[in-house]
């Protein structure tokens, strides 16, 4: 059996990613007649049209649609496994894409990514802060940062810290609306939903051997906590959100906890990778800062 052609399948991914052979050529530093032979070279062999080719664009087939991702993860897998074998003899240096999401971002990951840039100059981070759900293969991450049960088994996940969630209202809303004793009197209350997919998404209570669920029913829904803040300070309802997102509200009284003999499940902060183990040096080396710092900062306002 044949070799694969990692230098076509590159060439590829490069093309379908940046739209044209001018770009794909720049980016991986050859000229425009060479990218434009190693792909058709692959579809030669392969016997199939993987781009689609007009006087003024470039398109993806369905074809080609449909093997993008396992190209990318080819040609990522070989590219880590160079930088992995040089890895120790040169300085980090490079791209890495981090995603994070965008209440936690602006607050905690600041001071972590800029110790790490002073520390590791040549390195440039991509850092996109976002509540989207980021497939992370797809779109070529190479380590997120989620606070949110985990469901992509395929992902490589490493638990940094516990993330306390607690229920919070201001006094002036307790005081109008009375305060709740029982997780199933917030059927009355006006209880905002916080979460990245379904509206209705169910708050599970916990005390002792008793258990208790409530679904939200507004007045708002939103997947960023800090968006929901001034709602809940000026009155307009009570809310489940992590601490560090309420904290210096708590601290000034202008929030304060509810149902504090409930419990809501665990949540934690967790570092993911893409499944390949094989991680170029500079990608191993921020995952280990930020499993440090993150921890650190976790239990500063935990």
């Amino acid at each position: 059996m044949p070799l694969p052609d990692y230098e076509g399948w590159a060439c590829f991914v490069a093309v379908a990613e940046s739209g044209s052979f001018t770009a794909a050529a720049a980016s991986l530093g050859l000229s425009k007649a060479s990218v434009s032979k190693a792909v058709s070279r692959l579809e030669a062999a392969l016997g199939l049209t993987l781009l689609h080719r007009s006087s003024r664009t470039i398109s993806v087939s369905t074809v080609g649609e449909g093997l993008l991702d396992e190209a990318r993860a080819m040609v990522a897998a070989a590219t880590a496994v160079t930088e992995a074998a040089r890895g120790d003899r040169v300085d980090l240096a490079g791209p890495i894409r981090l995603a994070a999401p965008m209440s936690f971002g602006i607050r905690i990951l600041g001071e972590p990514i800029a110790q790490f840039l002073v520390d590791h100059p040549a390195v440039e981070i991509e850092l996109m802060l976002s509540d989207a759900r980021h497939d992370l293969i797809a779109d070529g991450i190479d380590l997120a940062i989620r606070i949110a049960p985990l469901e992509d088994s395929r992902l490589l996940a490493r638990i940094i810290a516990p993330v306390p969630t607690a229920l919070v209202a201001s006094p002036g809303y307790i005081e109008q609306y009375g305060m709740p004793r029982h997780p199933l009197d917030l059927a009355r209350h006006r209880l905002i939903g916080y979460g990245h997919r379904e509206r209705a998404r169910p708050l599970h209570f916990r005390r002792a051997d008793e258990e208790a669920t409530v679904i939200p029913t507004g007045p708002l829904f939103a997947n960023n906590g800090d968006i929901m803040v001034p709602l809940l300070v000026a009155g307009g309802g009570i809310a489940a959100l992590p601490n560090f997102i309420t904290d210096t509200a708590r601290a000034s009284g202008a929030l304060m906890t509810v149902l504090n003999d409930w419990t809501l499940p665990p949540n934690a902060l967790h570092l993911l990778a893409p499944p390949s183990r094989l991680r170029p040096a500079r990608v191993r080396a921020l995952s280990d800062h930020l499993m440090s710092s993150l921890k650190l900062s976790c239990e500063a306002v935990g």
